[in-house]
Formats: structure tokens, sequence, C-alpha cells
């Protein structure tokens, strides 16, 4: 019988889409959704994108691109990083991917082998999962509850780092939690990565405009220097500019990974697209009003978000303060009853919530944590208001 190879068989669908999905057939039947399921900004870019991608198109020469990505965007992502406080990169510390999650893909399959341990955090982004799986890596999950705001600690990493991974996948802003690492918290995290030199640092940043508080951006390498040889940045252009569907992603790092990265897309995708280039090139070297005031407007619906939540007896959400999620503890409803529906997991409680009162909202079980559910506020701030008192609703009729 002819057979798949095994690698298909341990890629699974997102989980994040397969409720966006459910979330738009029940609203095609004419049912009144609220959807805080998918993590899109909701935003689109500026004029000055859209004018580049126009002037692209009418000097397009239809011919392949660089694989390792244009030179003019190359410096332009150049500027970005250095404004970051990344310095002492030039153009072969870089390459690109069609999108993030493409980049952080060819990471994987760049740096382990089948076998090979990567670790990371949980709550994680499902896909980190979902591509160790596929590349056949083992996974450490390093678990990090409410009751610790999410964040890994320096004991944690320790301990994580003494097994020596290949691989230690970091994400600040976090998705699904929104919480962001202080200053202080990653100068104490990179002196126990200086106290492993053997694995890999894969710094998934693509939320770093995204700040509230005045807490600010920080970096493995902003901390120590010296990590600069081990530390991979990844940043793209969907959630700080709105472009999700425009499929820029991005790597900073030693020049090996980045040629690596660069080998396997002359192997995978050739080239990025000349119009998505000149619109990706806009974004980064042009005004960045739009950026800055959707951070601000993120962090509003974040204390919108956070009163509602508060205000449920039994819920615990630690604070985000970046990205624009909440990842709230709602393991309160669970062994209790909604109507004749009882809740005995994050799974029951979202499909109840989506089937009763029209919210769609991802269990945290996709995000390696089964006690919450994931809460993305980026929908029209008109909706926001309505679908949180439909939460507090629901919690109000549990029995």
């Amino acid at each position: 019988m002819l057979q798949l190879a095994q690698r298909v068989g341990r890629a699974k669908p997102s989980a994040i889409m397969v409720i966006a999905e459910k979330a738009k057939q029940l609203k095609a039947t004419g049912r009144d959704i609220i959807s805080f399921s998918i993590g899109v900004p909701n935003f689109l870019p500026g004029e000055h994108v859209y004018a580049a991608a126009r002037e692209a198109l009418s000097h397009d020469s239809g011919q392949y691109g660089s694989n390792r990505g244009a030179e003019a965007l190359l410096d332009a992502f150049l500027r970005h990083i250095e404004a970051l406080g990344f310095s002492g990169y030039g153009r072969l510390n870089l390459s690109i991917g069609i999108g993030a999650k493409h980049v952080l893909y060819n990471l994987a399959e760049a740096l382990l082998d089948e076998g090979d341990e990567i670790c990371f955090a949980a709550p994680y982004w499902t896909t980190y999962r979902d591509i160790a799986d596929i590349v056949g890596a083992k996974v450490n999950v390093l678990h990090c509850g409410s009751q610790q705001n999410y964040k890994l600690t320096p004991a944690q990493l320790d301990a994580a780092l003494a097994r020596k991974p290949k691989v230690f996948l970091f994400n600040n802003p976090s998705n699904p939690t929104g919480m962001v690492y202080t200053g202080a918290e990653i100068a104490v995290l990179a002196e126990v990565l200086v106290r492993h030199p053997d694995t890999w640092v894969i710094t998934d940043d693509i939320y770093h405009s995204m700040v509230f508080d005045g807490i600010g951006y920080h970096n493995f390498v902003h901390a120590r220097p010296e990590l600069r040889e081990r530390v991979i940045f990844v940043d793209s252009v969907s959630k700080t500019y709105g472009m999700p569907g425009w499929r820029v992603g991005l790597v900073a790092g030693p020049e090996s990974v980045a040629k690596a990265v660069t080998t396997l897309n002359s192997n995978h995708i050739t080239s990025l697209p000349e119009v998505i280039t000149a619109a990706a090139m806009a974004a980064f070297s042009g005004p960045q009003d739009i950026p800055q005031a959707k951070c601000a407007e993120f962090a509003g619906k974040r204390d919108i978000v956070m009163a509602a939540l508060n205000a449920i007896p039994g819920v615990i959400c630690p604070r985000p303060q970046g990205a624009f999620y909440a990842f709230p503890d709602i393991s309160v409803a669970f062994g209790k009853r909604h109507g004749d529906t009882r809740i005995d997991s994050d799974v029951d409680f979202c499909a109840a919530l989506l089937e009763t009162k029209g919210v769609a909202c991802v269990p945290g079980s996709a995000f390696g944590e089964p006690r919450a559910l994931r809460i993305s506020y980026t929908c029209p701030t008109a909706q926001l208001a309505p679908g949180l008192e439909r939460i507090q609703q629901f919690f109000a009729e549990l029995t």
C-alpha cells in the first residue's frame, strides 16, 4: 500500500485556525459571532507601503530575486534592528522567509537533526510544538503557570540547559499570554545562557514594537553582547505594520545560520516577489506613526479586557504588557455546568462559549496550558465590550 511520509503524520492543523474556521462557519449561518480567536492585528499599513508596492509593479522585472533577500530590503532591516539596539550586523547576518513562521521552520531544519532536543516555555505559540514534531526533534516543555505570571524562571532555564538541548526558543513579548520580560529579567536569564554555551538561542520577538507601560523591549544580546554568536533574532512585518498577509519574515544571527537559511530558501521559495520586497522596505523605512498609535490603542484595549476579567470571581489573569493577548486561567469553571453542558476542560469551555454566547476563544491546551484560554483583543473596538460581557454572562450562568 502506498503511504505518506511519517513526518506528515506528525503534522497537525493549526488549532487556532480550526477555531477561527468554526467561528466563520457559524457567522455564515447568520449567527452573531464575536471572534477573540485569531491573532491578526486588524489594521492596515500606511499609504506609503501601498505606494511603494504600486511603484514596484510599474517597474516589475519579472525576474527571480535573491535567496537572501534584496540588498535594499536587508539594508532597511539593518537600520530597523539598529534602532532596536542590535549593532555590528551586516547583510551576511541576515536572511528572509515567507513570514516568521517560515523562518522558524527553516531554522528548525538548519539547526535540529532528528532526535535533537529543543526547549521552550509553556504557554507557547502552537507552531513551536508543531514544527518540532515535524522535524523529529525531542521537546522539553518548561511549564510556567499563572502563579509565576507565565514567565520562565532562571532556575527552570538553568535546569533545562543542563540537559544540553540543541536549541532554546524564547518568545518575548509572548503569544499567547502577552507577558513581557523586563530588562532585569532578561539580564538574569542571559547570565544563565552564558553558563551553557552548547545551545543555540532563537528569540521570536515579532511583537517587540507592541510593549506597554514603559517597560521597553529587551533582548539577551542587549544584556550580554557575547551571546550574539549564538542568538538568532526573528522578526516580521506582520504584527508591527499590519501586514500579516504580505508574508515577510526576517532573521538576524550568526553568518553560518543566515547562510543556512538562505540555502534552504534556494530550495524552498527562491525569493520574495519584487512587489512584496518593496512594500516591506517601505514599512521599515517609512513613517512609524501607525505602529506607535496602534500600540497605544492596544494598551487601552488591554485595560478594558483586564477590567472585565478581574470582575469575574475565581478567574486569574496575569496582566499582559505587550502584544494583543490576554490568557486568563479559567479553571474555576471546571466541574461546573452551563445549562446541560458539563465543563471539564478548556476545550469544553470554549466550545460551550462559542455555541451559547457566540464568542470564539482558543483553548489554552493548544498552547500547552489546559487551564486557560487565549483572548485576542484585536477585534473592532465596538465588539470588545459586548464580547467581554458575554464571557461574564457565561461565567454567571455556571452552576
